[in-house]
This record gives C-alpha cells, structure tokens and sequence, in this order.
C-alpha cells in the first residue's frame, strides 16, 4: 500500500467517525421534541447552522455546535495577528506557531462553553406539541451535561480535522463542513421530490433549481481554476545549474487567492450571535433574529460584505510577494521589465490585488445570489451558493492535492520550482 492510499483511507476513517459522533446524543434531551421544533425551522438561522453541522444539532448530538467555535477562535487570531506584530511574528517561528495554536485552542473552548450555556438554556423553553418539555432532567444537571458533551464533541472534531491535515489528504476542518453539507444532500433531494410529489412545488421550479446550480457550479470551477501566469526570466548560469531539473518559467497567480476560507469565515460569523439570538424567547431579541434571518436583505447585504472583507484579508495572507521576490531574487530569476527585488514586490502586490477585486466580487456573488434565488422558490440552504462553493471549492483543492502527492510518489523529488 502506497502512501498515498493511506494518506486517503486515513482521510476517510476520520470523516466517519465524524459521522459517528453526529449521532451521539446529548443525554437529558427529548429527541421527538428537538426533531419537531427543527422541522418547523428548517429556513432561518437555526436551519443554516443545522446545515453546517451536518444535521447533528437537529439530533442535538455532542458535536452539534459543529468546528464553527474553532473557526470563529481562528478569525479572531488571525485578525489579531494582522493587528498586533508580535503575534505576527510568533506564526513565523515554529515554536511560536504551536504557543500561537493552542491559544487558538484555548478560545475555542471559550467559545464553546459560551454557545453550550447558551443553547442549554434556550432548550429549556422549548416544548413540545403535547406540551412536554425538550428537557426531561433539572436544568442545573442538564446545563452542566450538555455543555460538557458539547464541548467534548468540538474539541474531538478540532482534533479530527488537525489530524486529517496533518495525516490525511486535504485541509481538515474544510472537509469536515464538506461532509457535513453533502450528508444532508440525499435527504434534501428526497424533501424536494416529496414536495413535487405533494404539489407544493413545480416541477418547472425543480428545473429552474437545477439550472441554477449547475450554472453555479460551472462559474465556480470556471473561476476557480483561473490564474494569472506572470512570466520569470533565469540567467544562463541558473539553468546550466538547473538543467536536470524542472525550472517553472512563471508565477500562477489565482484568481481566487482565499480559496474556500472567506464563505466558512462569514458564515461563522454571522451563526454565532444567530444561535444565539434564535434561543432566546424574548420578543425584541426574537425581532433582531427575523431580521438577520438567512433569506432577507440584511443577512444577504451582511454576507456579501463579509465575504469580500474576508476575500481581501485572506488574500494579503495567503499570497506574500517579499517571500516570492526575495526567492527570485535569490536563484537569479525575474520578471521581464521589472526590476529584481522592491520592484518586483511592487509589481506581484498590484497583479494580485486587481485579481482579488474580482475575486472578491466573485465570491460574494456566489454566496448570496444563488440562495436569494433557490430560497425563493423554496428550496433547501443545501441547494444555496455558500453551500455549493464550499462543495465545489473544497472538492477541488482536494483533489489538486491528491494530485500532487501521486507526482510526489512517482518522482523523488520535483525539483526547483522557482518559489
């Protein structure tokens, strides 16, 4: 067995015992009442989080609040980090990287606790519709249970998705959200044909929906696999050095620079202070929630802008032209017309920042405009822009990976790529 097959069947084990633990219940709940209340609150913010933990808060399981704790603990990190230059610089050093981690670890279980306390008590309002509370033990037991199952089940599947980076194939906590939007695939195609079925739905709708999506997909993989090769030049001495070796004669620059990160931040965002405000039974708060409810102006206006915020920061992130200047600059390399060094930095910042305009854009169109049109004619969050560029994006760059560990396996070394 090759690395590469392990590399899969490791990815694979994790991602069912993630499946797993989406079963786990949380003990002292009323499973019918909890079933019921969220079939009657498929299409708001309880809805989209249920979506993004792959049903299991539908099942109220120990991992209902999903790794979104462990994202949103990620976003703060990261725009301190941007912020303060000393938690800059500990990301660079590889023993400030682990300090820098388990801070991140650390605040996920702030977060978590936090959203537990707050979701054990909004479950103790919550009947049933005979009157039977969700709730069948005393609330001082029932709140200590669920927020310590609860904060077993992120902390397991924060391991989970570090352990599929780290072992696996693919970026871990990406593919967790991956698997837990295509689970609820089957059974959203299935409400869809029960509706067709029932005549609440045309089946003109159902086509209009599918054209959608796959119109949707098309643009995403069209964009995605978009780049801008900017041109290198080497001197003769380098390719003389160089000869048995692969030397790449230009710098892809994506259009897309952020990848899947900006819609998994933004929806992070905006579901934690939703959660939130969905479990309260106070009827300004109730107010507050309807109005960011997924679906209407504010919550679309409020992703689109997160969205393109998060396009932006990731971007200046993930691409850094000094490190790339300073390696051409360093095996003798540059760009036709542009000056080795500061002028080259200059050069690659701006060839990047016209691409994320337009990624940007890009990106905050498909979160928003697919969903504000399959929402209205019905549809599931699962037939949704965020959730079909999660799934496609993801789908993507794992299989870019896996690609490039099949060259790994078949050559001993890839030789000077020029980066």
């Amino acid at each position: 067995m090759n690395t590469l097959t392990k590399k899969i069947l490791i990815t694979l084990g994790f991602l069912f015992a993630y499946r797993v633990l989406a079963y786990i219940p949380t003990p002292g709940v009323d499973m019918d009442v909890i079933k019921n209340f969220f079939d009657q609150n498929t299409n708001n913010a309880l809805g989209m989080a249920n979506m993004f933990s792959g049903n299991a808060l539908r099942r109220l399981s120990i991992i209902s609040l999903g790794i979104m704790p462990y994202i949103t603990a990620s976003i703060v990190m990261e725009l301190l980090a941007a912020t303060f230059p000393v938690l800059g610089q500990m990301k660079k050093e590889r023993d400030g990287m682990q300090k820098y981690m388990q801070i991140i670890r650390y605040f996920t279980i702030f977060i978590t606790v936090v959203q537990a306390i707050g979701v054990s008590l909004g479950l103790q309002s919550m009947t049933g519709s005979h009157g039977q509370s969700a709730v069948m033990i005393d609330t001082t037991t029932f709140v200590a249970l669920a927020t310590f199952s609860m904060l077993t089940g992120t902390m397991l599947l924060m391991w989970i998705g570090e352990q599929i980076t780290q072992k696996g194939v693919g970026n871990g906590i990406s593919l967790i959200i991956f698997a837990g939007i295509v689970s609820g695939i089957p059974s959203a195609i299935s409400n869809t044909i029960s509706s067709v079925n029932a005549g609440t739905m045309s089946f003109l709708v159902v086509i209009a929906i599918a054209a959608i999506i796959l119109l949707t997909i098309g643009v995403i993989i069209y964009v995605e696999l978009g780049e801008r090769r900017v041109p290198i030049s080497y001197s003769r001495k380098t390719i003389m050095q160089n000869q048995n070796k692969r030397v790449m004669n230009y710098i892809p620059v994506r259009v897309n620079l952020s990848g899947v990160i900006p819609p998994i931040f933004a929806s992070a965002v905006l579901m934690f202070p939703l959660t939130l405000l969905q479990a309260s039974t106070n009827p300004y708060v109730t107010k507050i929630a309807d109005i960011l409810a997924p679906g209407g102006v504010v919550y679309n206006v409020t992703m689109f802008v997160l969205v393109v915020f998060f396009a932006f920061f990731y971007a200046s992130i993930a691409f850094n032209a000094k490190d790339i200047a300073d390696n051409l600059k360093r095996q003798g390399g540059f760009i036709p017309g542009v000056r080795p060094g500061e002028h080259t930095r200059e050069f690659l910042n701006d060839v990047a920042s016209k691409l994320t305009v337009w990624g940007a854009i890009y990106l905050g169109l498909i979160s928003t405009l697919p969903f504000i049109l399959i929402n209205g004619m019905g549809a599931a969050f699962y037939f949704g822009g965020t959730s079909v560029l999660i799934v496609v994006q993801v789908a993507l760059d794992t299989m870019r990976k896996i690609e490039a560990q099949r060259t790994m396996s078949q050559y001993e070394t890839l030789g000077n790529v020029g980066l």
